[in-house]
Formats: C-alpha cells, sequence, structure tokens
C-alpha cells in the first residue's frame, strides 16, 4: 500500500496524470481558426507527448533501482503505460488534424473531446487517491471513466453514420472518419487506465 506520505512513484504516477489532464485541456480549448494554428496545435500536443515520455522513462528507471515498491511494480508500470497511451492517441490525433489540415471542427469531435477531458480528470483524481491507504473511493473515477467511454462508442456510431449521410466527398469522408475513430480510440485507451485501478484495488484494498 501507498504510505501517508508520498513516494517517488505516487509523485511520478501524479505527475504523469496531471501532464496528462493538461494536454487534455489543451487540446479541447484550442481554437483552430487557420492552417497555421494546425502547426502550432501539433507542436505544443508533441510537447505534452514527450514530457510523458520522459516521465515514463524516469518510472521505469525508478522500477529498476527499487528493491521494495508501494504496489506491485507491474501494476505501477501498467498504470504508467496506460496513462501514457490516452496522451499518445492524443498527440496522434493532433498529428492528424495537421495532415489532414482539418480546421472546422463539428459537433462529434467537440463531443468526444469534452468526454476525453472529462476522463482526464477523473483520472488525476484516481491517481491523487492513490497516496492513501482507502482505495475503495477511487471506484467513482473508475465508474466515471467507463460512463465516458460508454458515450464515446455512441458518438462514435452516430458520428460515422451522419458522415456517410452527408459527405459527399470521399477523401474528406475517409479524413473525418480516421479522426472520429482515433477519438473514439483515446477513450478506449482511458477504460485501459480504469480497467488497470480497478487491478490495483483489488489487489490492495
Amino acid at each position: 500500500m501507498f504510505k501517508h506520505k508520498k513516494d517517488k512513484f505516487t509523485i511520478l504516477l501524479n505527475s504523469i496524470a496531471v501532464n496528462l489532464k493538461e494536454s487534455a485541456d489543451y487540446f479541447a480549448d484550442y481554437k483552430l481558426k487557420n492552417a497555421s494554428d494546425l502547426k502550432v496545435f501539433y507542436n505544443e500536443m508533441k510537447t505534452f507527448e514527450t514530457k510523458g515520455d520522459e516521465l515514463i522513462h524516469e518510472v521505469i528507471k525508478e522500477l529498476n533501482q527499487s528493491f521494495i515498491t508501494p504496489i506491485e511494480r507491474e501494476d505501477i508500470l501498467a498504470l504508467a503505460m496506460s496513462m501514457d497511451d490516452v496522451l499518445d492517441g492524443l498527440e496522434e490525433t493532433a498529428a492528424m488534424f495537421e495532415m489532414y489540415s482539418i480546421i472546422n471542427v463539428d459537433d462529434y469531435m467537440l463531443k468526444f473531446v469534452e468526454a476525453i477531458r472529462g476522463c482526464s480528470v477523473e483520472i488525476e483524481r484516481a491517481v491523487d487517491l492513490l497516496e492513501t491507504k482507502k482505495l475503495l473511493p477511487i471506484r467513482e473515477h473508475v465508474i466515471k471513466i467507463k460512463d465516458y467511454e460508454t458515450a464515446c462508442d455512441g458518438i462514435r456510431r452516430q458520428s460515422i453514420k451522419h458522415l456517410f449521410v452527408t459527405e459527399k466527398d470521399p477523401i474528406q469522408l475517409i479524413k473525418l472518419k480516421e479522426i472520429y475513430e482515433s477519438l473514439e480510440q483515446i477513450a478506449d485507451s482511458c477504460q485501459d487506465v480504469a480497467n488497470t485501478l480497478e487491478t490495483i484495488i483489488m489487489k490492495n484494498a
């Protein structure tokens, strides 16, 4: 179990969660107006992703150097990596926006992004609770993450159905479909974080 005083793993996991939350906020709040904005948008998301990778490397280094860990080392690594997968997905989707020159963000994209932002809030809150000995309250956040992911499944179905009815340009259809699917995959990655948190609860609560 995590001690009341934060240890290096708690600090690192919190740092990963905070970086993820900040990246999701930036992704959700940035307003695309022209092609030059796309480059700025992607570069900033790449900065978040690079910081995330550095934190993952620090987790791995600390795991290799530590004889005793507060919870099983594979669970620490799984939680860190699953959060990093969410951030990687955000960065990859930002790259798609730039690559496909997508400036007009539709309502479906906004719904996806707000759900992903919601997931990042719950992930940060859940990870923050890991420093306490009472892990059961984390379940509340796990449930909310899964609710957001379920909502994204519905958004994906609605968005693609609407796309095939309304979009006449086959190239644009392919671009938008890939972005919708990429956003839905980010939500799936958020659910992976929730599943990892559930595993930690079961083993340690």
